[in-house]
């Protein structure tokens, strides 16, 4: 784990004891794939969470180099795989609920050059009622954005994303899959770690996963504090989100006209990994 992500004691917050206890992730920590930044500082902690997941970016565009574009990303945030893909040539259309998010992403795309922000188009959509006007050869659905989408709302998404894949294009996702009878044993997560900032302030989170399979979803709340030169900020955030279960899963993509094509499983803990399919559209 980088240095600037080594855990440390939620008694710096001064927080009582989590019910079980601190975890030490390996490489991956708590995500806020259905949480836009709320105000500039949350920006840092955003970033701070899907860093450790930057690696599938590379896996992305190698997908696209086989698909060609444009490429739809949703749930594109700040850009964090929009601006990469514009850099390597392919026009990508970025949706996202989050007006200053799509505002972050554009700023960045023109600091790089008209090139980059000329290959981007942004569009504000809640992706539970998205409603698409072009056709792609790569759809994306990455750092666990599916999990975002409530149950009842995805298979008309998914069977939106098929309706614009043209011919030989693909929709790739990834989630988290959770080992139901180790949600059972654990409920209850805690991680605690330091968010690397380079603007002068320091700060440190604790972050509380709760899990509730009567309604197959889960909590994360965030508890921040934020020290700078004069005073300490305490924030809370919280987001929800929805255990994806791998067949449920499958089913409502065959049901959208696509197949699973391939299927890659990164083990994160002894009861938890991250896994990515690549689906095509059903000739």
């Amino acid at each position: 784990m980088p240095a600037p992500l080594a855990p440390v004691l939620p008694s710096r917050y001064d927080l009582p004891a989590p019910g079980a206890g601190i975890r030490l992730p390996s490489d991956t920590l708590p995500g806020l794939e259905s949480v836009s930044p709320g105000d500039e500082d949350s920006v840092w902690l955003h970033d701070a969470l899907l860093g450790p997941h930057s690696a599938d970016i590379v896996r992305y565009l190698a997908l696209a180099r086989s698909t060609g574009g444009p490429v739809l990303d949703l749930g594109s945030g700040a850009g964090r795989l929009a601006v990469p893909f514009a850099r390597h040539g392919f026009a990508v259309e970025a949706v996202d609920r989050d007006g200053p998010a799509l505002e972050r992403l554009g700023n960045w795309a023109r600091r790089i050059g008209p090139q980059v922000a000329g290959l981007i188009v942004t569009t504000r959509a809640d992706l539970t009622e998205l409603r698409l006007d072009g056709d792609y050869r790569l759809a994306l659905l990455a750092g666990a954005m599916v999990s975002a989408v409530p149950p009842q709302a995805r298979p008309r998404l998914l069977r939106e994303i098929a309706s614009h894949l043209g011919a030989g294009g693909a929709l790739a996702l990834d989630y988290t899959a959770h080992l139901l009878p180790g949600l059972v044993a654990e409920p209850q997560r805690t991680w605690a770690f330091q968010v690397p900032r380079f603007d002068g302030i320091d700060e440190w989170v604790v972050a509380r996963q709760t899990f509730d399979l009567r309604t197959m979803s889960e909590r994360i709340t965030y508890f921040s504090a934020r020290t700078g030169k004069l005073s300490t900020e305490r924030v809370v955030r919280s987001t929800d989100k929805w255990i994806v279960d791998g067949e449920h899963l499958a089913a409502e993509l065959h049901s959208a006209g696509l197949h699973i094509e391939g299927r890659r499983r990164h083990r994160i803990d002894e009861r938890t990994e991250s896994v990515l399919l690549v689906c095509r559209t059903d000739d």
